[in-house]
């Protein structure tokens, strides 16, 4: 039967209705004479893999799937490369992401100077008064690490109103043309989980800290549809360039939502999307009957997400005891946090009506929070497949890691943030806080599912970045050549199934992907060298040779040789 489905569709070659070239589709063809993993324990490496109608249909030696072929088949020779299951970053920001691409290019600039010069240069080629958003600039990079004011930026950005965020996504600066438009000035009070910076005068410096980034978000003009979409168009050829084949959007918002359900419809879509809501809206969704895994391999209602707190960076972050370079200070609870009676609600009654949750935690205190919630519903409600996830999970206690395993508590962390926030974080918790910071290798010891994603744009979204850092955990400054905090390397097999296999099974989908198995989406990624060989430190300069999304070649190219007609032939 599969022979004769070959047969019926080989040869033939289509794009997608925009016509774009570079995405083209084989209704069945096969990868041959290559190294490919498959995530799966009974077969974990083969040498090829035949596809029928976007989906896996064999795996197994050379001389195995060539029989299926007949004589016009379309064959791809892999030449040896290593191919891998699609990778599924487990928290992204896609929208977010994709506008960042078209935004002022923040995260590498080395002082407040080229900071201020890079805005301005970049606000000349905008319409005056168009909003400059995005940015993802980082002071601890900068020869100086005092953060930036609105003074600073003002005279080069005067006609325009400005909101940049640092890269942890806690933190922004306004200039006066913003704080003004958001009415914020030395009058405004400070809002439940967030901080407006002040001055000796008390006047606002420009930094909004928390959930205080709302007082501004909030007069930003909504995107048009088509900005949207635009900027997911951006965002998806982007992380197909990097292999990664599904997305966990953090802000699926209902626009988004719609504007990726226009995209599939328009087959535009060559990203598989899980879209999390947020968790106050699950009376939404549940009067209208969705639950956990609602959809359908190409777009897919993911988990409710909420925060528990901020991050380390920003000193939002929350801990038991206060920060080693703060006495007076343990970090801020999230509004969701500080009124736990309603969160904990909404936590128990989007559960009953079948909906997944997902909380970010990042300090021990939130994590330790958020636990505690988890373990009273299943008290109260029962144990059952839910796949609680925690985001984040940064900074945990001992006795909490035991918790994660024992309450199946999915650890959906972004592990390119340890080789980031290792250049400082001691100097914030202390070397005995730090040494149980993003510890992924005692998670998976005691049994915990790991997903891992990136947080793009506040960090880079590729995975092979997140396996590098979760492997090394060499820090970017270079101070740890050997690693920070050694004991918590895990290996690059264990990473690949962290960004496959565990981030398709923290959204419900292990089912339909995450290896390269029969019956599963052919989605694929063919790399220029193994990473399981070569040095680990090497990791960085591997190429992503191929992204292969549904049986259609997304991005790059595969090794491949032509006959007359222009077919790929062995």
């Amino acid at each position: 039967m599969l022979y004769r489905q070959f047969r019926k569709f080989s040869g033939r070659v289509r794009t997608d209705r925009q016509g774009v070239s570079s995405v083209f589709f084989f209704s069945a063809f096969l990868l041959v004479n290559g190294k490919i993993w498959t995530g799966d324990p009974q077969k974990p490496t083969v040498q090829a893999v035949a596809v029928v109608n976007e989906t896996i249909a064999a795996v197994g030696t050379d001389e195995e799937i060539l029989k299926l072929g007949g004589g016009k088949t379309v064959v791809v020779d892999l030449l040896g490369k290593l191919v891998l299951p699609g990778f599924n970053d487990a928290h992204v920001h896609f929208l977010e992401g994709g506008q960042s691409l078209n935004g002022p290019q923040l995260r590498y600039v080395k002082s407040a100077e080229e900071f201020r010069d890079t805005l301005g240069e970049f606000a000349k080629r905008q319409p005056r008064g168009s909003w400059i958003l995005g940015g993802e600039w980082d002071n601890e990079d900068w020869s100086k690490k005092d953060l930036p004011t609105q003074e600073l930026i003002d005279a080069a950005t005067n006609h325009w109103p400005v909101f940049v965020t640092r890269t942890d996504g806690d933190m922004s600066l306004a200039n006066s043309v913003a704080l003004e438009k958001a009415g914020i000035n030395s009058k405004t009070k400070d809002v439940e989980g967030g901080v407006i910076v002040r001055d000796e005068r008390g006047n606002p410096t420009g930094i909004l800290k928390g959930e205080a980034q709302d007082l501004l978000r909030r007069v930003i003009p909504p995107a048009t549809v088509e900005a949207i979409r635009d900027a997911l168009r951006a965002a998806q050829t982007y992380a197909n360039s990097h292999g990664v084949t599904s997305v966990q959007d953090m802000s699926a918002t209902p626009e988004v939502l719609r504007a990726y359900e226009s995209m599939l419809k328009d087959g535009e879509l060559h990203v598989r999307v899980s879209g999390h809501q947020a968790l106050a809206d699950w009376k939404r969704l549940a009067d209208v009957g969705v639950t956990a895994n609602f959809g359908n391999p190409w777009l897919h209602i993911g988990a409710l997400t909420g925060l528990a707190d901020g991050s380390v960076r920003s000193g939002t972050a929350l801990f038991q005891k206060p920060y080693s370079d703060d006495s007076k200070s343990s970090g801020t609870p999230s509004t969701e946090l500080l009124h736990s009676k309603q969160m904990w609600g909404d936590i128990r009654d989007a559960d009953a009506a079948g909906l997944q949750i997902a909380i970010d935690a990042s300090g021990d205190k939130a994590n330790h929070e958020i636990l505690n919630l988890y373990e009273r519903l299943a008290w109260e409600k029962g144990s059952r497949d839910r796949r609680l996830r925690i985001e984040q999970a940064e900074h945990l206690s001992v006795h909490d890691m035991d918790r994660f395993a024992a309450l199946h508590v999915v650890a959906s962390m972004q592990p390119y943030h340890c080789i980031d926030d290792g250049r400082w974080t001691e100097s914030r918790v202390g070397p005995e806080r730090a040494k149980t910071a993003f510890a992924f290798r005692s998670l998976l010891h005691k049994g915990t599912i790991l997903a891992f994603g990136s947080d793009w744009p506040f960090e880079p979204i590729s995975p092979l970045l997140g396996i590098y850092a979760a492997v090394t955990r060499r820090t970017l400054d270079g101070k740890h050549p050997e690693g920070w905090i050694p004991e918590q390397e895990i290996t690059v097999e264990e990473a690949v199934r962290a960004y496959t296999i565990g981030s398709a099974f923290a959204s419900f989908e292990d089912e339909v992907k995450g290896s390269i198995k029969p019956g599963k989406v052919a989605d694929l990624v063919v790399l220029s060298d193994d990473i399981f060989k070569i040095d680990p430190q090497k990791i960085p300069d591997v190429k992503v040779q191929a992204t292969i999304v549904g049986g259609r070649l997304v991005t790059g190219e595969l090794p491949r040789r032509r006959d007359a007609s222009g077919l790929l032939i062995r």
